[in-house]
C-alpha cells in the first residue's frame, strides 16, 4: 500500500516527490534537494511575517477538520512571557488514512523542517512529534532523522546557527484511535490516560502542560516549507478558479474495492469520479463502484451517483452531501453488504471509545449489537428507528467526536441504502461480521 509507485501524469506532486527515493531520507539528501532553505530563511524573518504568508497562502489543516493553518497559529498570543509548544499529530489512525506514514517514512526531514519553522511562528522552541505506537518503521526513521538533524545543528539551541532555540522530539503513543483527538494526545504526551478534555480552555490559552499550545497535522506542516519556498500565490493557484477557499495540494489515500490502491497527489478541485475511475482504476473484476467514503471512516458515505459528480476539495465534498475529512478514501464495490461494512465500523468505534461519555460507551456498544443482530438475520423493522434514535442522541452531546464518527455512517447508511437493511430483517438473509481481534 503507498509508494513508491509510479506517479499518474494527472498528478501534481509535491509533498510526494521523493516518495520511494531512499537517500532522501538523510539529512544532506534533503539538503541536496533544496531542504531546510525554508527553516533557514524562516529563522531570519519576523514569525508574524511566516504567520501572513502561511494565512495568504490559504492552507488548511490536513488531519481532518481543515481549519485555516495561519489563522491557528495566530491565536497563540507572543510576548506572553509563556513556554509555547507545538504538537504534531502523526497518530493517523482513521481507518482508510494511510498518507502521514508516507510522509514519515520516505520525508523525515521535510517534517522535521515544517515542525521547526511552524514552532518558531508561534513562539515555541519545543515541538513534540506524536507517533502512533504501531509505526514501527516511521517511527524508527523519525528518531534517526531527528538525531541527525540536532548533531548536524540544523535543530536545537542554535538551530542552523541563527541563535535561536528550536527543538524537535519524538513522542511514541500507545496505539489508541483516541489519541489522535488533539487534546486526548497532549494528555497522553503529559503521560496521562488519552482521554480528550473538555474546552474552553481550547489548546492555545492552556494546552500541553497548561501552556499555550498549537497541534497540526503531519501533512500540514510539511506543506510549510513549499509554501515559504515558493511563495503564497503559487499555492493558491493549485485550487478550482471558482474557489479559493481550497489551495494546494492533496494527499489522497485509496483502498478497498479499487483496482490500483494507494496514496495519491493531486491539486484541490480535481474531478473525483475521474480520480477514481482514471488514476485508481476503478473497481476491480469488472464490477461497479456502489458506495464511497471520501475521507476515512468517519464522514457520511455517499453513493457512487454522488461520488462520480463531486470535485475534490473541501467545499465540493460538502455539496456532494459528506466531508474531505483526512482523505481516506475508502471504496465499495456493488458485491459488499452495506450493512455488513457499516457494522464492521460501528464495531470499530465501540472498541475504541474511551469511555469517558455516557453517549459515546453506551452509544457506541449499543448500535453495534443492533447492526450485528441485523446482519445475523434477527434484526426487527424497529431496530432501525431506534440506530437514528440513538445516533441523533449521540450527535454533538460528548466531549469529542468519536460518537458522532460512530453515528454518521449509521446515519448515512440508512439514508442511501435502507433497503439493503430491511431486506435482511424481512428476508432473514444472513451476514456475518467478521470478528475484530482486540
Amino acid at each position: 500500500m503507498g509508494y513508491p509507485h509510479k506517479p499518474h501524469p494527472r498528478e501534481t506532486q509535491v509533498l510526494s516527490t521523493h516518495f520511494g527515493t531512499a537517500d532522501a531520507r538523510t539529512a544532506e539528501g534533503w539538503k541536496q534537494r533544496g531542504g531546510y532553505k525554508a527553516l533557514q530563511n524562516a529563522l531570519g524573518m519576523d514569525p508574524l511575517a511566516i504567520q501572513q504568508v502561511v494565512k495568504d497562502s490559504g492552507l488548511r489543516g490536513r488531519g481532518g477538520a481543515g481549519f485555516p493553518t495561519g489563522l491557528k497559529w495566530s491565536f497563540m498570543k507572543q510576548g506572553d512571557g509563556k513556554p509555547h509548544y507545538l504538537c504534531c499529530n502523526a497518530d493517523e489512525s482513521e481507518p482508510g488514512t494511510f498518507k502521514d506514514r508516507e510522509i514519515m517514512r520516505w520525508t523525515p526531514h521535510a517534517l522535521i523542517e515544517g515542525c521547526a519553522i511552524g514552532a518558531y511562528a508561534i513562539g515555541a522552541e519545543t515541538a513534540y512529534i506524536y507517533i502512533r505506537g504501531e509505526f514501527t518503521e516511521p517511527l524508527d526513521v523519525m528518531e534517526r532523522a531527528v538525531a541527525e538533524a540536532r548533531a548536524a545543528g540544523i535543530i536545537g539551541k542554535n538551530a542552523m546557527g541563527s541563535g535561536k532555540t528550536v527543538d524537535v522530539w519524538v513522542h511514541k503513543g500507545a496505539g489508541a484511535y483516541i489519541c489522535g483527538e488533539e487534546t486526548a494526545l497532549m494528555n497522553s504526551l503529559e503521560g496521562k490516560r488519552g482521554n480528550p478534555r473538555i474546552k474552553p480552555p481550547f489548546p492555545a490559552v492552556a494546552g500541553l502542560f497548561g501552556m499555550p499550545t498549537t497541534i497540526n497535522n503531519v501533512e500540514t506542516l510539511t506543506a510549510v516549507p513549499h509554501i515559504l519556498n515558493n511563495g503564497a500565490d503559487w499555492y493558491k493557484k493549485m485550487s478550482r478558479p471558482d474557489n479559493p477557499k481550497s489551495t494546494g495540494t492533496k494527499l489522497w489515500s485509496v483502498c478497498g474495492n479499487i483496482t490500483r490502491p494507494g496514496n495519491y497527489e493531486v491539486e484541490m478541485g480535481f474531478p473525483f469520479g475521474e480520480f477514481l475511475q482514471d488514476l485508481c482504476g476503478g473497481a476491480p473484476n469488472g464490477r461497479k463502484i456502489k458506495a464511497v467514503i471520501p475521507g476515512g471512516s468517519s464522514v457520511p458515505i455517499i453513493t457512487w451517483e454522488e461520488a462520480e459528480s463531486a470535485v475534490m476539495d473541501y467545499e465540493g465534498m460538502v455539496a456532494a452531501g459528506t466531508m474531505l475529512g483526512s482523505a481516506g478514501c475508502i471504496v465499495i464495490d456493488e458485491a459488499q453488504s452495506m450493512p455488513r461494512q457499516i457494522a464492521r465500523l460501528a464495531r470499530f468505534y465501540a472498541h475504541e471509545s474511551c469511555a469517558q461519555c455516557t453517549q459515546c460507551r453506551e452509544g457506541t456498544a449499543w448500535t453495534t449489537k443492533i447492526l450485528e443482530r441485523i446482519c445475523a438475520g434477527d434484526g426487527t423493522a424497529e431496530d432501525l428507528d431506534t440506530l437514528l434514535s440513538i445516533a441523533d442522541n449521540m450527535t454533538g452531546k460528548t466531549i469529542c467526536v468519536l460518537s458522532d464518527s460512530c453515528a454518521t455512517p449509521v446515519v448515512s447508511g440508512l439514508q442511501r441504502w435502507r433497503h439493503e437493511f430491511e431486506a435482511l430483517i424481512t428476508r432473514k438473509t444472513v451476514h456475518a461480521v467478521p470478528a475484530v481481534v482486540a
